[in-house]
């Protein structure tokens, strides 16, 4: 018997190295292990993790909705979350890979179109152990949160909770000294979890 609609969620995830679990021993990132939590609760969840090592705004705005088309070819539950943000604030030739406006209007691009078709969160940027990009990240953190708020749209910031978690920066330290190993993606995972946004809520019914 086929899965009703309902009850088959297919989420695709967008971003870049982080949302992708880049150096996470066990390969899952945060983005496996919040779908695997909600597989042990019963959710019948495919997740696609779409995140590129060193992809910007700018990037997955060119590849999302072809993605996103080939995924979402049968009736059920669609579901688009997008995390990014950091490579957009990396330095090459002393600018910004994508500056903070055009980043803004990446964003709001991607959500407004997605929105018309899919359920839709957002996810900041996480933070890189490089303070001068880390506050940049913050700075642009901030930018996305209220062009989240103006779009009615849940968002979810999670640059300053890590940046401020010594678990968090002894992991990336322990690690390859960008990205964090297995417990800072725990970190992430637990964040997103509890987040009442997300559609599958530890304190979900």
């Amino acid at each position: 018997m086929d899965t009703p609609p309902t009850a088959d969620h297919r989420i695709c995830f967008f971003g870049d190295s982080m949302t992708q679990g880049t150096a996470d021993p066990q390969c899952r990132g945060w983005v496996g292990r919040v779908c695997e939590a909600a597989r042990v609760r019963g959710i019948d969840v495919t997740c696609f993790n779409l995140g590129v090592r060193g992809d910007t705004s700018r990037d997955v705005r060119q590849r999302w909705e072809a993605e996103c088309a080939v995924r979402f070819t049968v009736p059920c539950a669609t579901h688009v979350l997008f995390s990014f943000g950091a490579n957009d604030m990396t330095l090459q030739d002393g600018a910004l890979r994508v500056g903070y406006d055009e980043s803004v209007a990446n964003l709001q691009a991607m959500v407004v179109a997605a929105r018309q078709r899919h359920a839709v969160l957002v996810v900041g940027p996480s933070p890189v152990n490089e303070p001068e990009q880390d506050e940049r990240i913050v700075a642009l953190c901030r930018r996305y949160e209220a062009s989240a708020q103006q779009l009615q749209l849940p968002y979810l910031p999670i640059v300053r909770t890590l940046m401020s978690n010594q678990r968090w920066r002894g992991d990336v330290a322990a690690s390859d000294g960008c990205h964090p190993g297995a417990l800072g993606y725990e970190l992430m995972a637990s964040l997103v979890q509890r987040w009442p946004a997300w559609w599958f809520a530890d304190n979900a019914a």
